[in-house]
């Protein structure tokens, strides 16, 4: 019988509902939504396939237990209470690698994970019966949340952060991530057969990320995890299983009109060689181009882009002309829809109209604003005359 988990996957602020309807899709049931995160019960193949498929997860961790801590001891006794020799080998290598806190009486993370730590120690030694533990085995890092008190500890399965998928070795000077790009994208109705254009692609993440789900590609098939080395928790044919699932599902035969442009040359060859590190530079058309040469003869597109915002690209000066042609480029384009996530606060003003939906998201410690024009719906399609005589619709996508 395999073992059960709830599984806890941290997101973006803000973008809890998209994760939640991935793990739904995936096949799921979300337990708990909370800000930063959503819980569900799964095994272990649960725990792999979470790692491979989801896109906008930042990882994923196998969670050991939640409780109320207002003071250190309290902190250490109900940490020394949960059965962790059910999730460590005798020879494991352990540590709370992160401790955060909000709205909580302990608030220092050097204090919570040195103290969580010897609580661990304690239980494993009295469960193991030694008094030495050799810690020369696989690597367990621990993730502590507090807030208002309650606390939840998660096991990391992931190591480095699912935004590295592998393909992209080099970034531009204000990347956004490649978790983040897919949300952004997720949020938007388009879909795989539908033109998608980034004007300042920078080292291509809108693009190849639009490009991976058109394919049904997996973001994490062509990288490794953490818990491949943990035989304990997730029995590695349950891994060869996930791995194979996804390769089997990729389709790179589908016909795309995705494209990103950016006016910086050498960038652009970085987001060429990202893209051909993902296995998908064949689904888009990248070029160097200025957003004053934005233009696309289809009707009924996506716009999706990251543009200067004056922290790292350009001196605010400059913005306020950049926005006004982004926005006189989105009027052009009458019949699409538009989506601009940006830090800079006068977006709205120059681009000059305002944003039929805002949502606000952190990148990281920045505020930013998720700006979404909606263009019109393509019109219904008219099938081929049914059997009966009759004329069938559908929608065109």
């Amino acid at each position: 019988m395999r073992k059960r988990f709830d599984i806890i996957t941290p997101c973006h602020f803000g973008l809890e509902a998209v994760l939640k309807r991935e793990i739904i899709d995936l096949g799921y049931e979300p337990s708990l939504v909370e800000d930063g995160r959503v819980t569900f019960p799964g095994d272990g193949e649960a725990v792999c396939r979470a790692n491979i498929f989801l896109r906008t997860a930042e990882r994923v961790l196998v969670k050991a237990g939640s409780f109320q801590a207002g003071t250190f001891d309290e902190l250490f006794e109900n940490t020394r209470a949960i059965p962790w020799e059910e999730f460590l080998p005798r020879d494991g290598r352990f540590w709370v690698a992160k401790a955060s806190s909000v709205k909580s009486r302990l608030f220092s993370p050097s204090d919570i994970q040195r103290i969580m730590k010897k609580a661990m120690v304690e239980r494993m030694k009295a469960a193991y019966r030694t008094d030495i533990l050799p810690e020369t085995g696989q690597s367990y890092p621990i993730r502590v949340f507090l807030y208002k008190d309650q606390v939840t500890i998660g096991i990391d399965t992931t190591g480095d952060s699912l935004h590295k998928r592998g393909y992209r070795t080099e970034a531009g000077k204000a990347p956004i991530s490649e978790t983040l790009a897919a949300a952004l994208i997720l949020l938007t109705p388009w879909k795989g057969s539908r033109i998608l254009v980034d004007p300042f692609c920078g080292s291509g993440t809108f693009p190849i990320e639009a490009a991976m789900m058109a394919a049904n590609m997996a973001p994490g098939k062509n990288r490794t995890f953490l818990a491949q080395t943990w035989e304990n928790l997730v029995p590695a044919a349950l891994w060869d299983d996930a791995f194979e699932e996804a390769e089997e599902l990729v389709d790179l035969s589908v016909e795309t009109d995705i494209q990103g442009y950016d006016i910086d040359g050498e960038i652009m060859k970085t987001a060429r060689a990202n893209a051909a590190r993902a296995g998908v530079e064949k689904l888009i058309h990248l070029q160097q181009r200025p957003l004053s040469a934005l233009s696309h003869p289809k009707k009924y597109g996506f716009l999706i882009t990251n543009p200067p915002y004056g922290e790292r690209l350009e001196e605010k000066e400059n913005l306020p002309e950049l926005y006004r042609e982004l926005g006189r480029k989105i009027r052009q384009l009458d019949s699409w829809s538009a989506y601009v996530i940006t830090a800079y606060e006068d977006a709205e003003r120059y681009i000059g109209r305002k944003a039929d939906k805002n949502r606000k998201i952190y990148n990281g410690m920045i505020k930013t604003y998720y700006y979404q024009y909606l263009g019109p719906k393509p019109p219904v399609k008219k099938t081929a005359p049914q059997e009966d005589g009759e004329e069938g619709i559908i929608h065109e996508t």
